[in-house]
């Protein structure tokens, strides 16, 4: 597989690009990026220096992946969802690189459209963010976050469904399984046949 760059974009020299990746139209992919196999950047994506990004990650139109940001495999970031990476900034005062909150966002977690993720918080494995969502503290793995700022409205499947919980047990159609136990969400194996 080739890596394929728009004749737009600008990949400055030294990003670390794994193969099968594509970059999109005016994208900026700055140079100590580190970035895996398969990923997709739609247009006008930033990616600033000292970024880790997964294989597979899905990075939408309008998106700026700032220093301090880090995204595990698989990890989807909708249309012009923002990070933030620091929690005070002044014009008056620029903030220095070391000082930059790490944010990171768990394998295979979901980021709706517009939602803004303050820095300092981690998203778990597999959590759902709702579009127009205000990140302000961690989300635990599995997790249905919606609302500004965000509550938990419930629980997702891997493949992206809202579980439907009994007694502590949590069915999708897709005929994966959960235990919930002290507010952690966990996936039950299936058994062998």
């Amino acid at each position: 597989m080739t890596i394929f760059i728009h004749e737009t974009a600008i990949v400055d020299e030294g990003a670390k690009i794994g193969s099968g990746t594509k970059i999109w139209h005016f994208s900026h992919i700055s140079s100590k990026v580190a970035i895996g196999e398969g990923c997709s950047f739609g247009q006008n994506v930033y990616i600033a220096n000292n970024v880790r990004i997964g294989c597979s990650v899905k990075i939408q139109n309008n998106v700026s992946v700032y220093e301090g940001v880090e995204l595990d495999d698989y990890v989807f970031c909708g249309p012009s969802m923002v990070f933030t990476n620091v929690r005070s900034p002044r014009a008056k005062f620029p903030t220095e690189s070391d000082a930059y909150e790490v944010t990171r966002v768990c394998r295979g977690a979901t980021i709706g459209a517009n939602a803004t993720i303050v820095c300092g918080t981690t998203i778990g494995s597999w959590a759902f963010v709702a579009a127009g969502t205000v990140i302000t503290k961690d989300v635990p793995a599995y997790a249905l976050m919606a609302g500004v700022p965000a509550l938990q409205i419930g629980w997702v499947c891997v493949c992206g469904e809202t579980l439907k919980l009994e007694s502590a047990v949590g069915y999708c159609k897709c005929s994966r399984n959960y235990c919930l136990n002290d507010d952690q969400l966990s996936q039950v194996e299936a058994s062998p046949v």
